[in-house]
């Protein structure tokens, strides 16, 4: 079973181009969505995210306090690196979990969706990834449509933080243009085929 990373730049269209592939039939592992639900469920972590911020990162009811979070993490470079540092191997270990309980499935591939996939090392649990492509005034006119409680410095500060667009491409075995020039159903069903053979 092939093992897909995706990625792209916040605004890039990931999440629309994963939803394709799962319509064909992919399963699609979202690392925003589990890192989320590894934060709450896994005891380990959540023992290391209150070691690491104080016992406020949870509330009285043990709900993850994200504004504290994100207030004492994404503010400091050196806290963000903290953070990740815990979250990104918990992630690892549930994907790892999920990819066991895909195998038996009988998939001829399957796609990891992360922003930070090289940022975070797991592009080396993968055989291939895709890049998808947007350039910025796409991408930030789809994050303002999208986020409108963001502005275009809280964009310019998520984009500085990611890995640049050029080297995701260079780095990439595949590109989607998801710029809206291109047609994503075709160069989705292209990659599909090719997965499948």
């Amino acid at each position: 079973m092939l093992k897909i990373g995706i990625t792209g730049g916040i605004g890039s269209g990931k999440s629309v181009v994963c939803r394709l592939f799962a319509t064909l039939g992919a399963p699609v592992y979202d690392s925003d969505t589990r890192a989320k639900w590894v934060m709450a469920k896994d005891e380990q972590l959540r023992d290391e995210l209150r070691a690491a911020f104080g016992p406020e990162t949870f509330d009285t009811l043990g709900q993850l306090n994200r504004t504290y979070l994100a207030r004492v993490a994404f503010a400091d470079p050196v806290q963000l690196a903290r953070l990740n540092a815990l979250v990104h191997p918990a992630v690892g270990r549930d994907f790892a979990q999920w990819l066991t309980a895909r195998q038996t499935e009988g998939h001829p591939y399957i796609l990891k969706e992360a922003a930070l996939l090289y940022e975070s090392g797991a592009y080396r649990q993968l055989d291939q990834i895709i890049t998808v492509f947007a350039p910025i005034a796409v991408r930030q006119a789809r994050i303002l449509t999208r986020d409108p409680h963001r502005t275009p410095d809280d964009i310019q500060n998520i984009i500085g933080k990611q890995m640049s667009e050029e080297e995701k491409m260079q780095r990439a075995d595949h590109i989607i243009h998801n710029d809206d020039a291109h047609l994503l159903i075709p160069q989705v069903l292209k990659l599909h085929e090719q997965f499948i053979r």
